[in-house]
Parts: C-alpha cells; sequence; structure tokens
C-alpha cells in the first residue's frame, strides 16, 4: 500500500519539532545569511535532515524542495516542499511564533500539508478535498465580513520594507490592527483558523507558502496575488483570506499601485 502522504508529513512535523526545541537551550550559532537581519542557525539544518530523512523513508523516490539543502531531484511527480524553520529571528530571540511547514506535492498540485508550531503545541493539517484541522479538530477561517471589523497580519524583510510600507499604513487606516510576528507560513494558518482574517506578502517562497495556502483553501478560504490574480507557488506575492474580506482587499491594494 502507498504511503499516506498527510501522516508522513505530520511525523516528520512532530519529528522536527522536537529537534527545534532540543536546540533551544544550546548554542545557536547565528548567522546572517545573504541579507540583513535574514538569520539562520544550527537548527534550521537538524530540522531539515530530520525531516528529510523521515520522509524519504517513505518516499524514496520523491523530490525535496527545502529552505537549507535546496532542491533534490527525484525520479517521480512528487516533491516534499519543506521549510524546517520558519521564524528563524523569532527562534533565536525565544519568541515563540517559529513552525515547521511540509507539504507534498503531486503531479504539480499541493495535495497534502502540515505546519507544526511545537512551542505553541499547534499543529495544523490540511488535505486536498478532506478539510483541515488544528490538533485534530476541523478548523474554519473567520466569518468577518468588513476589512473594518478585520484584524489583517503581513511580514516583510526589514531591508525591504519600503516595498510593503504603503499598504501597510493603507491596511492600518482601513482595519482593526494589522500584526506582524514574523513566520509566513504560522500567519497563512492563522488565516485559517479564523484568527486573522487576512494576509499579504511580498518576496516569498514556495517553502513559506505550500503548505499554508493549502490549509486556507481547505478551510473556506481564499488565495490571490496581492492584485487579486490567480496565485501559483512561483508567484511573488500572495494575498490570502476568509474569502468574504478579499474583494475588498484586492481594491483597497489596487489603488496603491
Amino acid at each position: 500500500m502507498p504511503a499516506d502522504p498527510v501522516q508522513a508529513a505530520l511525523d516528520a512535523a512532530l519529528l522536527a519539532g522536537d529537534v527545534l526545541m532540543e536546540h533551544i537551550g544550546r548554542p545557536l550559532e547565528i548567522r546572517e545569511k545573504g541579507r540583513r537581519a535574514d538569520l539562520v542557525t544550527l537548527a534550521d539544518g537538524a530540522s531539515e535532515r530530520a525531516v528529510v530523512e523521515r520522509l524519504r523513508a517513505d518516499f524514496p523516490q520523491a523530490a525535496f524542495l527545502g529552505e537549507e539543502g535546496g532542491l533534490q531531484t527525484g525520479t517521480s511527480r512528487e516533491r516534499w516542499i519543506i521549510d524546517p524553520l520558519d521564524g528563524t529571528t523569532n527562534y533565536a530571540h525565544g519568541y515563540p511564533i517559529f513552525c515547521v511547514s511540509i507539504a507534498f506535492e503531486r503531479e504539480a498540485e499541493v495535495v497534502a500539508a502540515v505546519v507544526h508550531a511545537p512551542a505553541m503545541h499547534e499543529t495544523f493539517v490540511a488535505e486536498r478535498g478532506a478539510g483541515a484541522t488544528l490538533n485534530e479538530r476541523a478548523m474554519k477561517v473567520s466569518t468577518i465580513k468588513s476589512l473594518s471589523a478585520s484584524l489583517v497580519c503581513t511580514g516583510f524583510q526589514p531591508a525591504r520594507y519600503e516595498r510593503n510600507m504603503r499598504y501597510f499604513d493603507a491596511a492600518s487606516q482601513m482595519t482593526q490592527g494589522v500584526r506582524r510576528d514574523g513566520s509566513a507560513a504560522l500567519n497563512l494558518a492563522y488565516v485559517a483558523c479564523g484568527r486573522f482574517d487576512a494576509f499579504w506578502e511580498f518576496d516569498l517562497h514556495q517553502w513559506d507558502t505550500a503548505a499554508g495556502t493549502l490549509l486556507i483553501r481547505e478551510a473556506g478560504g481564499r488565495v490571490t496575488t496581492i492584485e487579486g490574480a490567480e496565485w501559483r507557488l512561483e508567484s511573488e506575492s500572495v494575498l490570502a483570506s476568509n474569502g468574504a474580506v478579499h474583494d475588498e482587499s484586492v481594491d483597497l491594494f489596487t489603488r496603491l499601485r
């Protein structure tokens, strides 16, 4: 019987979460990788190695795309997309908003996703066509109908704040609040479970968004680019919402271009 990608992703995410929590009490050996405030620690690499080893046992022919390990080609039409530690800066400072993000892609379509936040003891799971859960309980996006009643979230790399500045300002004036807490995968999961009503960000990578966007769609939400175009893994921006405030969000941001 073929291995179950949802269970494999869940097992790998829980294992990686244990690795991350074990490293918290050790010297992190933090360094920047390319851009100011773009951090990496030894825990990132240890977490990714644990994930890949676990997943490869059940899916030896699959390809892997990881933030730290890059692309490892395979011989099937299946691919794992992994962020072993999303929210590294938070992690390095002891701020508990960080997670492991794992998505499984088959025939160019994401069909399984897990986002595990070990410090918060929360695990978000989705399977295409089967819904989404938080700690094994079904979850849905919020029912908020307008931006004026919304709590929204964004993210940006500190060195590139200028690109998001006008959007941040406009949303701050329109909504009940804008949060920026440094983990795109977890922010997407928070939209999926109804804590945020919308999330947007530029310049993300596939490992940041692959799992979280499936969570949102399976929880009843909507995902496009910031301009409202069809969203793909390769898209340069993402706008995710509960669906009810999506068109209003697109209209607000379109006026800023």
